[in-house]
C-alpha cells in the first residue's frame, strides 16, 4: 500500500498517456485522492486512456461537475449511525465502518466523502460500536467494511473479532472487500491464519467489475481465502466505459466462477457526487440483464439491484 500511486502526472507516465489529461486529473484528485496500487496498474493496457481498469480511478474533469440528484451521502447513511463506525440500516445485521483507508481509490465510490475522521478515531476505537452491538440482540450478522477491512493489519484484525465473539448472539462475519482484487499479496498467511481462527461462518464479498482484474495472482489469492474457510462472492457495479456490455459481464461471471468466486450482485450506481459519468441508465441495464440471462446459466447471472436510502433492503431491479 505504501507503494501505491498516489501522483496523477506518476499514473500518466506510467501507462504513456496523453499528457493533457494531467490537469483535469490534478483538479479531480484534489477532491478525492488518487490511489492505485502497482499490481492493480499492471494488469492496465499501455496507451489506452479507455483501458476499464484505468478509467475506474483515473481522476477526471468530469468528477467537478454538480449534477442535480447527486450527493455526498447517496445512501442516507447518516441517518443509519447509532454510534461511531456503526450502520445499521438493515434487520438482523449491522456494519461496521473499521477504517477509512483503502488500497485504491475508486472514483465511482459512493463513500467518496464519508466523514471518516469522526466515525473510526483512533481513540476508543470502536468502543462504542461494539457495546451497541451488544446491545442489540437482533443482529446476528456483522459485515466488516470501511475503507476496505483489510487495509488494517491482521493483529488489529484479529482484536477487533475476539471483541466481537465475546456477543454471544452474533451468528455470522461478513467482509466486505476490494483488496484481494487489486493487491492480492495481502493475502498472506496472517490472514488466512486469522479466518481459519474465527468462532463463525464467514463470507468474504469481493469487488471485481471487469474480467481483466483477475489475473493469476488474484485467482490465487482467492484460492487461499476459500482453503481457509470462507465463502467467496463477488459484487460488481455497473459502469459506462467499463462493463456496460453483455460481453464484458457475460465473460466476469465466468472468469469469476473459475477462479472461486460466485457473481452476487451487479448494483446501479449509487448517485454520489462526482460520479455522474459512470451511470448506466435502468433501460440499458435491464436490457443488459436479459442478454446474459440468455447466455449463462442462473447461477451465474449476479442480482441487478439499487441501494435506496431508508430501505429495508436492496431493491431487486427485474424486468
Amino acid at each position: 500500500m505504501a507503494e501505491a500511486i498516489t501522483d496523477p502526472g506518476q499514473l500518466l507516465e506510467a501507462l504513456a498517456l496523453d499528457p493533457a489529461l494531467l490537469t483535469p486529473a490534478l483538479a479531480a484528485a484534489a477532491r478525492f485522492r488518487l490511489r492505485v496500487p502497482r499490481a492493480f496498474l499492471a494488469r492496465m493496457r499501455h496507451g489506452d486512456p479507455h483501458d476499464p481498469l484505468l478509467r475506474q480511478v483515473l481522476p477526471i474533469g468530469e468528477e467537478l461537475a454538480e449534477v442535480a440528484g447527486y450527493d455526498g451521502d447517496p445512501l442516507g447513511e447518516a441517518a443509519a449511525n447509532p454510534a461511531p463506525g456503526l450502520l445499521h440500516k438493515y434487520r438482523g445485521r449491522a456494519l461496521l465502518v473499521t477504517t477509512g483507508a483503502c488500497a485504491v481509490h475508486c472514483r465511482y465510490c459512493f463513500r467518496r466523502e464519508f466523514p471518516y475522521e469522526a466515525q473510526v478515531s483512533d481513540s476508543g476505537r470502536w468502543n462504542e460500536a461494539i457495546a451497541a452491538i451488544a446491545a442489540d440482540t437482533s443482529i446476528e450478522e456483522i459485515i466488516l467494511s470501511g475503507g476496505d477491512p483489510l487495509s488494517l493489519s491482521n493483529p488489529r484484525l484479529a482484536g477487533l473479532t475476539a471483541r466481537l465473539a465475546a456477543i454471544p448472539h452474533l451468528r455470522r462475519l461478513r467482509v466486505h472487500t476490494r483488496t484481494p482484487v487489486v493487491l492480492p499479496a495481502r493475502v498472506d498467511e496472517g490472514l488466512t491464519a486469522w479466518l481459519r481462527a474465527l468462532p463463525w461462518p464467514v463470507v468474504i464479498v469481493v469487488h471485481a467489475n471487469h474480467a481483466q482484474e483477475i489475473d493469476r495472482p488474484v485467482a490465487a489469492a482467492f484460492q487461499r481465502l476459500h482453503a481457509a474457510g470462507a465463502r467467496l462472492l463477488n459484487q460488481s457495479v455497473l459502469l459506462a466505459g467499463v462493463n456496460d456490455s453483455a460481453d464484458a459481464l457475460a465473460t466476469l461471471s465466468t472468469t469469476l466462477f473459475d477462479a472461486g468466486v460466485l457473481p452476487y450482485y451487479l448494483h446501479l450506481l449509487d448517485r454520489v457526487r462526482g460520479a455522474s459519468h459512470f451511470d448506466v441508465p435502468e433501460a440499458r441495464a435491464r436490457a443488459l440483464m436479459r442478454e446474459i440471462r440468455a447466455r449463462l446459466p442462473g447461477y451465474l447471472v449476479p442480482r441487478l439491484v439499487r441501494e435506496e436510502a431508508g430501505a429495508p433492503g436492496k431493491t431487486t431491479v427485474a424486468d
